[in-house]
């Protein structure tokens, strides 16, 4: 960051963002230049404007190809580690790495995959999935994947509308010590994808190589020819991943990302806002359903080497990843804001129980980090590393909101707006405003917005979904605020915000005070529609069994009396067995609160744990 800020003849970070983000022409091609991205044909210019925001240019003219980009390093270098929670090890080299992917995309030629046509993968975080990814990118195919933890339903709701010819499917996975069959649903997956043509199967190495044998399914590791991979040429904007919404409020939106601007977008990320370099290790605790994989995966790309993690982060003991780090001499750590609260709540020690002298950066992101995470991170895992809380998702397939290695960290708080992206808070006028609350907004293009959404006509969705909240301003959805400090909060989701008496709180306003107590594993807060108005039903989740729940009941509203303010204490409050979440694991809000509303949820296939929905269901007599 610091190299880059000289080159481009500015002296503070302040001062380098709004550069970035009033000259973007500028700031885009000597981004391109400084990270030598690789290019058979050199751009025309980086941007051309045009009159919606979404219908900007960018570099217009090069010819690059996205794998190519990724499988540049020397041969002998380390590029994947996988690791698994049964205890199985592997390494791959970027030489060896090279050649599978030579090898799978030849075996997709030979199975008549070209350039456009849709592969996707329902797997684990397995080498095979970057090798089939890559694959697919050399030949100029798009790639989607799914986790195996999805249902038949989840899967068919992302891929029928890809057309997908191959799907590269796992034998199975380990789970929480058990070995989990996906025979069975694997079946009906290919049943319900009448375009598929073959199936690839991928046995875990644990298990050896023997399969039942069936018509269409072959073998990962005997498809295809060695041979070295060729890099088809493509433009900029060529589609590269069709991601997933989480499709809590209807089906999933399959969200259409090009090669180009999820290359020079990650570059970014990785190299200035993280500081990865060549000899970095770093490992995302992610599955193949969540966007932080294919941020992950573009690590390559610096030349760092990554580590792969399959099952749970959980087994065999609370401490079982940062052992992992220890031994893998991780740099660069990333997990969920969950997960670093769930690590709290389980009083691991990680510098007490691995050997974290190499570490240098920790990520987090998925929702808010506490501020009381930041306390832990900086008491039990390092006292001099680079906490960085970042934000954005899938619809960017990046980062709004990152790290910087030369700032400041903040308690609770997210360091900075990332460079090139114009990011702002409005009032709900549409005027920006400054430590207050407001939406998230983006107000200039940038290279990673989508190319739109598939099954999309004229992009009347794509438009809805962000353009028709503030006209010609990208709305995130997010309720955020800049801080006097520069850097910025997040309060939650902008359609789960609450409104009794008409005013505006983020819930995760209330989370941060309430799940700073020890009895409360996770919360969860909604609007419910009462009188005319709307009043706050907080549901918590415990970390314990037996507890005065009267007494935590009173200690909650308290707490939020004093630490957030009287108009957060909520009217009622309700212990739960369980919360639901989406199968990319975040808590759904909306869900709970279309049940307590007496509204039927529209997707529930989206949730991994829907069963827990007959809790809410059952509570109106205690709603009333």
């Amino acid at each position: 960051m610091a190299r880059f800020m000289r080159k481009a003849g500015h002296f503070d970070y302040a001062e380098l963002h709004r550069w970035s983000v009033e000259v973007p022409e500028e700031f885009w091609t000597r981004l391109w230049r400084f990270c030598g991205i690789s290019a058979s044909s050199e751009p025309r210019a980086a941007l051309e404007q045009a009159e919606r925001l979404q219908d900007a240019k960018w570099f217009a003219g090069a010819r690059l190809n996205f794998a190519e980009n990724l499988l540049w390093q020397n041969a002998s270098r380390t590029a994947l580690i996988y690791r698994d929670e049964s205890g199985e090890r592997s390494e791959m080299t970027y030489g060896e790495l090279r050649a599978q992917v030579g090898r799978a995309a030849a075996g997709l030629s030979d199975l008549g995959v070209r350039k456009g046509d849709s592969v996707a993968a329902w797997m684990p975080n397995r080498p095979e999935t970057v090798v089939l990814m890559l694959a697919a990118a050399s030949v100029g195919a798009v790639f989607s994947s799914c986790s195996p933890d999805f249902g038949v339903q989840a899967v068919l709701e992302r891929f029928i509308p890809l057309k997908p010819k191959v799907l590269l499917a796992a034998a199975g996975y380990h789970w929480r010590g058990r070995w989990m069959d996906c025979g069975p649903k694997l079946q009906a997956i290919r049943h319900g994808l009448p375009s598929l043509q073959t199936t690839l199967l991928a046995p875990h190495p644990g298990q050896g190589r023997s399969v039942a044998p069936a018509a269409g399914v072959l073998l990962f590791d005997d498809f295809g020819d060695v041979q070295p991979p060729e890099y088809e040429q493509l433009s900029f904007d060529h589609p590269l991943y069709v991601v997933f919404s989480s499709g809590t409020t209807g089906a999933p939106k399959c969200i259409i990302h090009r090669a180009g601007g999820t290359l020079i977008q990650h570059v970014k990320e990785h190299r200035l806002h993280i500081g990865v370099t060549a000899g970095d290790t770093m490992f995302y605790l992610t599955n193949c359903g969540w966007m932080m994989w294919n941020w992950l995966v573009s690590g390559l790309a610096s030349g760092c080497t990554l580590v792969l993690y399959e099952g749970s982060p959980l087994h065999p003991s609370p401490d079982a990843l940062w052992k992992i780090a220890g031994e893998e001499k991780v740099t660069v750590f990333g997990a969920s804001a969950a997960y670093l609260k769930a690590m709290e709540n389980a009083a691991v020690r990680p510098r007490a129980v691995s050997d974290l002298s190499r570490l240098r950066a920790l990520l987090s992101t998925g929702s808010p980090l506490a501020p009381r995470s930041f306390d832990y991170v900086y008491r039990e895992v390092k006292s001099d590393i680079m906490l960085a809380s970042i934000a954005g998702g899938t619809d960017l397939l990046g980062c709004f909101i990152s790290g910087n290695p030369i700032l400041s960290v903040y308690r609770g708080e997210m360091q900075c707006r990332a460079l090139g992206m114009a990011v702002d808070v409005f009032d709900s006028d549409g005027r920006p405003v400054r430590e207050r609350t407001g939406e998230l907004v983006c107000t200039r293009p940038f290279p990673s917005m989508p190319l739109g959404f598939l099954d999309d006509p004229g992009g009347r969705k794509y438009h809805q979904a962000y353009f028709a909240r503030f006209p010609g301003v990208w709305a995130h959805g997010d309720y955020a605020e800049i801080t006097g400090a520069g850097g910025m909060v997040i309060h939650g989701r902008s359609d789960a915000v609450l409104n009794p008496r008409g005013i505006r709180i983020g819930t995760a306003e209330i989370y941060r005070v309430v799940e700073a107590l020890d009895e409360v594993a996770e919360a969860l807060a909604v609007g419910q529609e009462y009188d005319d108005d709307v009043r706050i039903v907080l549901f918590l989740r415990l970390t314990v069994e037996t507890v005065d729940t009267e007494l935590l009941k009173k200690r909650v509203r308290e707490a939020l009396r004093l630490d957030a303010s009287p108009r957060h204490v909520p009217s009622r409050i309700i212990i739960a067995p369980d919360l639901p979440r989406t199968i990319s694991g975040k808590i759904s809000e909306l869900a709970v609160r279309e049940v307590i509303n007496g509204r039927e949820v529209a997707n529930r296939k989206a949730l991994a744990n829907p069963e827990s929905l007959e809790f809410f269901a059952g509570l109106e007599k205690e709603l009333a």
